[in-house]
């Protein structure tokens, strides 16, 4: 296992599912975990300072430090909470792994403007304000001539780079996500700190609508365990891994997927100027035969198995 030992973490989101293990797995590594947690529903609704304090206590209970925390990450001055809490009970910032997130599922056609926004808000400006916050922090330790070896570990999510039907609100947060994430990989390189993202398939509270018909066998390996996640996350938070940055990992079970970021495609030239609409349109039936967004993408995502990698049909 890379070791962290002297590491300070955040993990977002970490009193359940995914998160509780990434909180885990950093603690058994050797670093000090702040675990935050609202409590809240899988909608985001109510406060429990339970879920937090519970991994906090196992982690000790292992013989591990944490601390709990009970912000609501999409609320800016939360997030600040969240990076001073870490500074002042542990005395630095290493890693900050944004993973909290609410699920609002709903039709295009009938989705709200409130169910929207409140998925927007945990997810998109929940991955802004604590990176934010943490940058601003290892930028002045850098100013101050200390050496970096920061780490922004982001959470995206197959609807947000393959899409899904029902989670338009869901789907462009997550996409948001990986896009900041290249962004701020680029922005934060200079002071030592990298930026990834994962893609995440597992079995947690956001997605048992999606995969509650694959209980977990009563024996063997489990592909849909939410643990199957956290060895990346300890892998990209080594000091070794600092070469490594701007990227998301689509994960399935032991399957991860390097995936390719948006590239220039097929090119349409009109060699003697503007297209003509009438014959831009023959050109495009032409490459694009089958439209570009197959239905059924997700339900056959999801059937990659170890040793297949991505399978899209």
């Amino acid at each position: 296992m890379a070791s962290l030992d002297g590491k300070v973490a955040i993990v977002t989101g970490a009193g359940r599912g995914i998160g509780r293990e990434h909180s885990l797995a950093l603690a058994a590594a050797g670093a000090k975990v702040v675990v935050n947690d609202i409590g809240g529903s899988s909608a985001g609704e109510g406060h429990d300072t339970t879920p937090a304090q519970s991994v906090a206590d196992e982690i000790a209970a292992a013989g591990g430090a944490a601390v709990a925390n009970y912000d609501n990450v999409g609320d800016f001055q939360g997030a600040e909470n969240m990076v001073k809490q870490a500074v002042a009970e542990f005395g630095r910032l290493d890693i900050l792994v944004n993973n909290a997130g609410i699920i609002r599922d709903r039709m295009l056609v009938n989705l709200s403007e409130e169910e929207w926004d409140a998925v927007i808000n945990v997810h998109l400006k929940g991955h802004f304000g604590p990176t934010r916050h943490a940058a601003a922090y290892w930028r002045e330790q850098s100013k101050a001539g200390n050496q970096i070896n920061g780490r922004v570990i982001n959470t995206s999510s197959p609807s947000g780079v393959f899409g899904n039907v029902g989670q338009t609100n869901y789907g462009a947060a997550k996409a948001g996500i990986a896009a900041f994430t290249i962004i701020a990989a680029l922005e934060l390189g200079r002071y030592g700190v990298t930026v990834n993202c994962l893609a995440p398939n597992a079995r947690t509270r956001l997605t048992e609508q999606t995969f509650g018909d694959l209980p977990a066998p009563e024996q063997g390996f489990d592909p849909m365990h939410p643990g199957n996640i956290s060895p990346l996350v300890v892998a990209l938070s080594a000091d070794a891994a600092q070469s490594i940055t701007g990227q998301c990992f689509f994960v399935y079970g032991g399957v991860i997927n390097i995936l390719k970021p948006w590239d220039v495609g097929t090119a349409l030239v009109k060699e003697d100027g503007r297209w003509d609409a009438d014959e831009l349109l023959a050109r495009l039936q032409q490459e694009l035969p089958g439209g570009i967004a197959p239905e059924g993408m997700m339900p056959m995502m999801v059937k990659a198995s170890a040793g297949q990698g991505l399978q899209l049909g």
